[in-house]
C-alpha cells in the first residue's frame, strides 16, 4: 500500500466537491508544501459532512450549491450543480437554491439591522420584502427552511438563524439534521477560504 502524499490529499479534497486538480490554489499548494496536518483534517471534515446520515446526497449537494452561491465561488457553484444534477436534481430546484440564497442575503442584512439597532419603529414596521417563494417551495418547506438556516448562519444573522431553526423543529426536523446542515455549510466555507 502506498502512502498518500499531501498532493494526493489536496486533489482528493477537491474531487470530493467535484473540482479538478486545476483548482489547486496557491493557498492549498502552500499547505501541501509544508505537510500541513490541517489538509488531512479538512479532507476528512468535507467528506464526513457531505455524507452525513441525516442528509441525502442530493440535499448535501444542494446545500453545497447554496454555500458556493453565497460565497460567490463560481467554480464550486458549477461543480455542485453538476453533482446535484447527477443525483436527479431539476433545473427548477437549482434555480430555487439560488433564489433562496439571494433572498436570505436580503433578509439577513435587513434583520441584522433590526436586531442591532433594536428600536421600536424598525422592529414594528413590516419588512416590505417579498418572500413568495417561501410559501410553496419546489424543494419542500422543510428543506427550504434548512437551506435558509445554513445561509443565515453563514451570514451571521441571529434573528434569521433562530427563526429558521424554530421553523425546522416545528416541521419535525431532528436536531442532528439541523446540526449536520450547518456543519456542512461551515466546513464548505472553510474550504472556500483555501480555493
Amino acid at each position: 500500500m502506498f502512502a498518500t502524499t499531501n498532493q494526493d490529499t489536496a486533489v482528493q479534497l477537491l474531487e470530493a466537491v467535484g473540482l479538478g486538480s486545476e483548482q489547486l490554489s496557491g493557498k492549498l499548494q502552500s499547505l501541501v508544501a509544508v505537510d500541513a496536518r490541517y489538509l488531512k483534517d479538512l479532507k476528512i471534515n468535507v467528506s464526513n459532512s457531505l455524507s452525513a446520515a441525516t442528509l441525502s446526497k442530493k440535499e448535501a449537494y444542494l446545500i453545497g450549491l447554496a454555500v458556493a452561491v453565497n460565497e460567490k465561488h463560481a467554480a464550486l457553484q458549477a461543480a455542485f450543480e453538476k453533482l446535484a444534477l447527477q443525483e436527479g436534481v431539476t433545473d427548477k430546484e437549482i434555480a430555487e437554491v439560488i433564489s433562496c440564497t439571494s433572498l436570505m442575503n436580503a433578509n439577513n442584512v435587513y434583520y441584522r439591522f433590526r436586531h442591532f439597532v433594536n428600536k421600536e419603529f424598525y422592529t414594528s414596521t413590516p419588512a416590505g420584502i417579498r418572500m413568495s417563494i417561501m410559501a410553496n417551495p419546489v424543494l419542500g418547506k422543510e428543506f427550504f427552511e434548512l437551506l435558509s438556516l445554513v445561509v443565515s448562519a453563514l451570514n451571521g444573522c441571529e434573528m434569521c438563524v433562530t427563526s429558521h431553526e424554530e421553523a425546522l423543529l416545528k416541521h419535525g426536523t431532528d436536531q442532528q439534521r439541523v446540526l449536520d446542515g450547518v456543519r456542512l455549510g461551515a466546513v464548505l466555507r472553510s474550504l472556500i477560504v483555501l480555493i
